[in-house]
């Protein structure tokens, strides 16, 4: 049997059990005919036995049944919409909704979407001893919140707190119907996407001293949790690591990012700054908070490429588009400062970083144009034993004659490998090198001569 088999199962069990204390409600609350006296006379299904995962993680968190309640209540709009049906049922003195059910009108959606008011409705009634007792499931300190199982999601700062939509994770959603852990991907609610690479440890050519650096960061992430509570640091030092890589292009940086998470077994999200920064005020706060949240529950390592666009340095305040522009700044250097986990930023230039991103970097770790010598291993490395073996001297000459960066290599890589397969060719010869190497200096404004 999969887990979503599993999962069916119990979840027949509890949408019975739901539909039970709903009706309950719906007839205490209208003054009908109800053989209980309250919610709390319905038992809830005994899960003492059950190996689903639904099941397993009600036992995990010792939820009460109110909890419960909620969590199926933030899960019926995916599994069985219908449910909620009878809060469509409208005030006849008022002809309009009841305002006590609460619920949203989705875009697309016809079916009834909870609020924090439809929560309260089923669980406090007219109780507002209860009611106050429902605002703490969505504390910032509840389990809900600190494990990003369900929140309410509010449109504006000004609505109500129980105004807010009842919103399951995407994780916890896949964790309850398929059994399948979701990554989530790319797309405009989430701008950032996962990187992972084919290479390993050893394909890393660095300087020795780069290496040495990187090292640090790898020990920290395996290392932190007994220096910051073993050894009791943490009354001092604040959890995570930040640190800047800065180079030229192509210098690996990208590449080191994503090892550390392959060694470190790691998921590393590369944050696309053009999809942060919005035009619209209050946008960049949101799209960035999504993806701290999710970030921190799960121990991602957060990749800032090209960091400057949203990293550089503050401006003077000479109207109200700069003040938002040092807000955003402000707002991500506290959410960054405050990341328990590790998070990357990279630039090309270390100049365009502002001063107070920079203080707060654990390190600062330089990635130079390869020497001579790493340019060299990375030639033999990316040609992979397709360079025609009579020409093996001439990769040295290239090496001690072109600077390029890794990137730049894997270029000339591809235009001789593509050149030598047009030609009818086994193995890349050096005029083809030459020639790619050619093509990237014209890039650069740079010929061969130069």
């Amino acid at each position: 049997m999969t887990p979503g088999d599993k999962n069916a199962q119990t979840l027949e069990k509890e949408l019975t059990w739901f539909q039970q204390i709903l009706d309950i409600r719906i007839q205490i609350y209208f003054e009908q005919d109800c053989e209980f006296a309250s919610i709390e006379d319905a038992p809830a299904p005994d899960l003492g036995g059950d190996a689903s995962l639904y099941a397993r993680t009600i036992k995990e968190f010792t939820m009460s049944d109110g909890e419960r309640i909620v969590l199926l209540l933030a899960l019926i709009p995916h599994v069985r919409p219908r449910v909620l049906d009878t809060f469509f049922i409208d005030n006849q003195n008022f002809k309009r909704p009841f305002t006590e059910f609460g619920g949203w009108k989705g875009n697309t959606h016809s079916g009834f979407l909870p609020t924090g008011e439809t929560v309260s409705f089923i669980l406090a009634a007219n109780s507002l001893k209860k009611r106050f007792e429902v605002t703490q499931l969505f504390g910032t300190d509840h389990f809900f919140a600190k494990k990003n199982i369900l929140r309410l999601e509010n449109q504006g700062n000004s609505e109500p707190m129980l105004s807010g939509q009842l919103v399951i994770s995407i994780d916890f959603l896949n964790l309850f119907t398929t059994g399948i852990t979701h990554k989530p991907d790319y797309n405009i609610n989430f701008p950032a996407k996962r990187i992972t690479t084919r290479l390993e440890w050893k394909d890393l050519v660095l300087a020795p001293e780069v290496f040495d650096e990187i090292e640090i960061i790898n020990s920290w992430i395996r290392y932190g949790k007994t220096i910051l509570e073993t050894w009791g640091f943490d009354r001092v030092v604040k959890p995570g690591y930040r640190s800047l890589f800065y180079g030229p292009s192509g210098t690996g940086k990208t590449l080191t990012a994503s090892l550390i998470g392959k060694r470190t077994r790691a998921d590393v999200y590369r944050i696309d700054l053009s999809m942060v920064v919005s035009k619209y005020i209050g946008e960049t706060e949101k799209n960035l908070a999504n993806v701290f949240d999710q970030a921190e529950k799960k121990d991602w390592i957060l990749f800032f490429d090209e960091a400057d666009a949203l990293f550089g340095k503050r401006t003077q305040t000479s109207n109200s588009n700069d003040r938002h522009a040092n807000q955003e700044i402000s707002y991500l250097l506290q959410r960054v400062e405050d990341y328990p986990g590790v998070v990357i930023l990279a630039t090309n230039l270390k100049a365009n970083i502002d001063e107070a991103f920079a203080r707060r970097f654990q390190s600062v770790v330089y990635f130079p144009m390869p020497a001579p010598e790493l340019r060299y291993t990375l030639w033999k490395n990316y040609l992979n034993n397709h360079f025609d073996p009579d020409q093996g001297g001439m990769l040295e000459e290239l090496a001690q004659k072109y600077e390029m960066s890794g990137g730049a290599i894997i270029n000339v890589v591809r235009y001789g490998a593509v050149r030598a397969l047009q030609e009818k060719r086994e193995s890349i010869l050096g005029d083809d090198l030459v020639c790619g190497i050619a093509k990237e200096l014209i890039k650069e404004g740079k010929t061969l001569q130069e």
